[in-house]
């Protein structure tokens, strides 16, 4: 076995822990089934925000290369798999990718290897889907025979503040021989490795973190609906109780929930309870609430006009920022997506400006980009923020647009509507 690392999927999680890895000398190899990917990858062009085109050549100049073929896995002594886990039709989560990335793998497996899966998934997915297909697929034992782990993907894109090295790393063993080896291997790429107690936990870990901002945000989200009727500045309120220097963490409204994490990781967990016979109610009302968020954006959009004695039929409207978070190209859930769909929907004509995006589709019909900024804001009838990236100069953009909704809660002005 000549290669340290084979990392299979070279998506947002992927891509950093293998720049990780070749970063501290291992020898790494990135298998993706995307030939535009990995052509891309190999060419020195990274498509993953938080891995630049210098960082790629560094990766390169260290002896990475990325490859579509699965030769690679029978050569390597680590093998962690980050593939996608997006929602299936029935709402829980959809391993094909998992269980086509392990297919292959078992068919290479050879004794001694570490398998490590990342992919976001529900408690018991490493043991009951994971380890039978490696163990049939190579007639060889997670075990004694090879090492099997799951540690739950921490990356935050965009994040500039936590890295991937300094972000704590949770590892869960089948064995507790597994967890040594795994604890070993992520030993070298991160400053503090957490062993859980088992892959179940480790796998439960990932969606307790992740319900808990899906919850809190639903709790803001609903607060800013109900405070508006309340008369109470929502924003100032959070501000004030973030004083509290114990027992309370802000969270703020917004348009919606976007990103892998908050609208799909909680799905998972309450899929797995449906199994049993429950329901997970904290989490179906939380979906429930941060999920009719663009409904009610557009509704105060509606009204908004409507004081300024338009109709929201046929007016234009500018939507600024329809990435998922600020500062990031990723449009995953993207919440720009459905209140795009509803203003289409009644008759409102749109068009978008994101300084990370240059071309944008909603169920499948293109949106206009506004390429020059400060005439749209002019020509528009309503400008609506949705995400602050740094780029935007926010008092220059309430003090040219017509009418500018704020739904990022970062301009308090008279003349602007916040959520």
């Amino acid at each position: 076995m000549t290669v340290q690392l084979a990392v299979v999927g070279l998506g947002y999680v992927g891509l950093p822990l293998a720049r990780e890895a070749a970063a501290v000398g291992l020898s790494v190899v990135g298998h993706d089934l995307d030939p535009v990917v990995v052509d891309a990858l190999n060419s020195g062009r990274s498509h993953v925000d938080d891995v630049s085109d210098a960082d790629l050549r560094h990766m390169l100049a260290a002896g990475f290369t990325a490859t579509t073929g699965h030769e690679c896995l029978g050569e390597a002594q680590t093998i962690v798999i980050c593939v996608p886990t997006p929602l299936s039709a029935d709402g829980g989560p959809d391993l094909t990718a998992v269980t086509g990335a392990v297919e292959a793998v078992a068919a290479r497996l050879r004794p001694g290897v570490l398998v490590v899966l990342e992919s976001t998934t529900y408690p018991g997915t490493t043991d009951e889907v994971v380890r039978p297909i490696l163990e049939e697929g190579s007639g060889l034992r997670a075990g004694p025979d090879f090492a099997l782990a799951f540690s739950p993907e921490r990356i935050d894109p965009g994040n500039l503040t936590h890295s991937l090295r300094d972000t704590p790393k949770i590892v869960g063993g089948h064995t507790p021989g597994c967890a040594a080896r795994a604890v070993a291997f992520y030993g070298k790429l991160v400053d503090t490795v957490v062993r859980a107690k088992g892959t179940r936990e480790a796998e439960m870990a990932k969606l307790l973190e992740n319900t808990y901002r899906h919850v809190n945000i639903a709790l803001v989200n609903e607060l800013a609906v109900l405070c508006r009727e309340l008369g109470v500045d929502i924003w100032n309120a959070i501000d004030c109780a973030a004083t509290k220097p114990f027992g309370f963490q802000a969270f703020r409204p917004g348009a919606g929930v976007g990103g892998h994490c908050i609208p799909i990781d909680p799905n998972y967990l309450s899929y797995k309870v449906r199994t049993l016979g429950y329901e997970f109610r904290f989490v179906e009302l939380a979906r429930e609430i941060n999920h009719r968020m663009p409904e009610y954006v557009v509704r105060r959009a509606q009204d908004l006009l409507n004081t300024a004695g338009k109709a929201l039929h046929g007016s234009r409207v500018l939507l600024l920022g329809v990435t998922y978070k600020p500062d990031v190209a990723d449009r995953r859930e993207s919440p720009a997506v459905p209140v795009a769909r509803l203003l289409r929907r009644l008759g409102t004509g749109i068009s978008f400006h994101d300084p990370f995006v240059e071309v944008w589709e909603v169920d499948g019909e293109p949106v206009t980009r506004a390429g020059d900024l400060a005439a749209a804001l002019r020509e528009y009838d309503l400008t609506i923020l949705l995400q602050d990236h740094s780029a935007y100069d926010l008092q220059v953009v309430a003090d040219r647009a017509r009418l500018l909704f704020d739904t990022s809660g970062r301009i308090f002005r008279p003349d602007v509507e916040v959520l």
